[in-house]
């Protein structure tokens, strides 16, 4: 048994061959006669827009365009992708969203992270504003012999004293150890 379907209605298109007595050599759908005009006006357009004078030949070069850019369009659509469904579709691809292909930011740098001497405590551990730690003072002096803390004073006085003679502020590097910049390779 055979089940006909109805493609050979479709295969029909709506097709002018010309005025009468005059037919064209060549056959065109409605569709296609429409979509050609509005080509060439835009081909016409654009060269204007070029600088290319209204002439016989860049005329017929338009025309040529014309027919190249409507046979690729009208090769498009049919009977189930019209004219609207297929520019609706085409206005959708170029106004999607797309996935971004750069990435943002830059190279990785610890140059902003404070770093702190102390461990953080957790927030129930803590002590109020104005309160010392418990034992903190005690366990300092513990920790570090008398002569070295006085090592430590001395050398950070005589840090201080270099750079109050120098005038200037002492630039940190933002370089990062063990880790290499792109510029240095």
């Amino acid at each position: 048994m055979r089940i006909r379907t109805d493609d050979e209605v479709y295969r029909v298109d709506a097709v002018w061959l010309g005025p009468p007595k005059a037919t064209f050599p060549w056959r065109a759908r409605y569709v296609a006669w429409g979509v050609g005009t509005v080509v060439f006006l835009l081909v016409l357009a654009v060269e204007r827009r070029m600088n290319i004078g209204f002439g016989f030949f860049s005329t017929a070069w338009a025309l040529v365009i014309t027919v190249a850019l409507t046979r690729l369009i009208c090769a498009k659509i049919g009977h189930e992708r019209p004219l609207g469904a297929v520019m609706q579709m085409w206005m959708r691809e170029l106004t999607a969203p797309r996935e971004k292909s750069q990435a943002t930011g830059g190279a990785a740098s610890a140059a902003r992270v404070r770093v702190r001497r102390r461990r953080p405590v957790p927030k129930n551990q803590r002590p109020r504003r104005g309160q010392p730690r418990q034992g903190q003072a005690q366990r300092q002096t513990r920790r570090q012999p008398q002569a070295r803390r006085q090592q430590g004073r001395q050398a950070q006085q005589q840090r201080s004293s270099r750079s109050q003679q120098v005038g200037s502020r002492r630039t940190r590097s933002k370089e990062v150890r063990g880790v290499r910049s792109p510029s240095r390779r």
